[in-house]
Formats: C-alpha cells, structure tokens, sequence
C-alpha cells in the first residue's frame, strides 16, 4: 500500500475518515434488506458498496472537478439535481444517506425539508457533517460547520424525531489532525519562502515534525477518551426517524 493511501486508511492519522465510514458501514448493515435508499450528494458513491443488500439510489449535483472528489470521479447517479428539490414524489425512500454535504449547499434548511418530504413515516436518515473545517470543494462551501444544537433544532423543525447526534471523537483527536496538518502544509521548500529561510526552517521542521506528527496524535488519542465534553469535535454523526 502506497504511504499516501496507509495514511489515509489509518485510525490514528485519519480518524475522521476512517471513523466515519465505520460508522456508515455500521447504518448500512443494520437496514433491511431491500430497503430503498438515497444517497444524497453521492459523488463518487464510496459507499455504495455497503447498501448492496438495499435499493440504492444516488443524488449530486454533479458540478465539482474530479481532483476534489474522494476517488477522483463522480459514480453513477441517478438524480442530476438540485439537492433541494429532488425530482421523487413524497415518501418516496425509506432511508436517506447524506455525509459531508451539509456545509456545501447554500440553503441547508431546505434540504432538511426535502429529507422529510421524501422519507416515508418512520424512514431514517443518516447525516454528518463538519463541526469546523478548512476550505474546500470551493467555490460550494458556505458553512464553517454545524452544532449539535443545529441538528435538534432544525431537524425537529423538519418533521424528524428520535433525534440522536454523536461526537466523531473528541478535542484531543481534533488538535491531533491540525498538528498533522500543520506538518503537512509547512514542509521546507514546499512554503515558498526564501531559500535562506528554508533553509533555516529546515532543521526545525525535523525537529517538530516527529513531535506534531506522530507523538501528539498518539498521546491526544489516548487522552481522547476523558474529554467529556467535545467542544472542539472535527463533526458529528446524525440518525433521525421521519414522523
């Protein structure tokens, strides 16, 4: 496995990813089978795999450059449309899959509306989103993020109840991957500076690197589990029944 990708695929230096589609595979196994399903905002469709056992359907836009999709090309989609206004008559789908997409549509109330209006009485939905993340997919990202007051609030608004909002971990593992990042984004000769610069930002990125890059995340996962209150979370992940 190439260093990119392990990096990727890694609990300890992508939790983010890798606990989010734990928890994914973890929504999608406890369906029935034959459950009809929308993934919405889809965009390669990673997770279509997982509802093999249900009628799969896929929602985009369908307007992003592949290099900013997670596997570099949009899958098979079934609605080209606005994520608002699905063209499906009402209570059409028995679960909705929606994750990281929140923060890209101008009108997020709206979408949640649209959630209702397709899910039958008693369907699921299955959502995350950012709590705060950098920019990206740009120019379609609107929103820093969204609180778990914001799911209560609106979604209970939308006709949604059973309304159940977990933490993807906590402020440790958070401050751990902007360690990581900072890592990342200052390599020497990667910022642009002056050589002279660079050449003494070098010795101490060597000197950082190991400390931010690897220590930090490492100690930040094991005290991870005594921070009770998760103020600085990466997102959360969202099920709800429609009433």
């Amino acid at each position: 496995m190439a260093l990119k990708s392990w990096f990727k695929a890694s609990p300890l230096f992508s939790f983010n990813l890798v606990n989010r589609d734990r928890w994914v595979a973890a929504q999608a196994a406890s369906l029935p089978a034959g459950a009809k399903v929308l993934d919405m905002g889809a965009g390669s469709c990673p997770y279509r795999p997982l509802f093999a056992h249900c009628r799969y359907q896929t929602q985009d836009f369908a307007g992003l450059e592949g290099e900013q999709l997670r596997h570099g090309n949009y899958g098979e989609i079934d609605y080209r449309c606005d994520i608002a206004s699905v063209p499906v008559a009402d209570g059409e789908f028995d679960a909705i899959l929606c994750t990281e997409v929140l923060e890209h549509v101008r009108e997020p109330i709206k979408v949640v509306q649209e959630m209702a209006r397709i899910l039958k009485p008693g369907g699921r939905l299955m959502l995350t989103a950012p709590l705060g993340s950098g920019i990206h997919q740009e120019p379609y990202h609107y929103y820093g993020g969204y609180t778990r007051y914001w799911y209560q609030d609106f979604l209970a608004a939308a006709g949604f109840a059973q309304i159940r909002v977990e933490a993807n971990a906590g402020s440790f593992r958070f401050f751990a991957q902007e360690a990581i990042r900072f890592v990342q984004t200052t390599r020497p000769f990667k910022l642009g500076m002056p050589l002279l610069a660079e050449l003494l930002w070098l010795p101490l990125w060597l000197l950082l690197a190991p400390v931010l890059g690897l220590a930090l995340p490492v100690v930040c996962r094991l005290l991870d589990r005594f921070d009770r209150e998760q103020r600085f979370t990466v997102g959360y992940h969202v099920t709800a029944v429609r009433n």
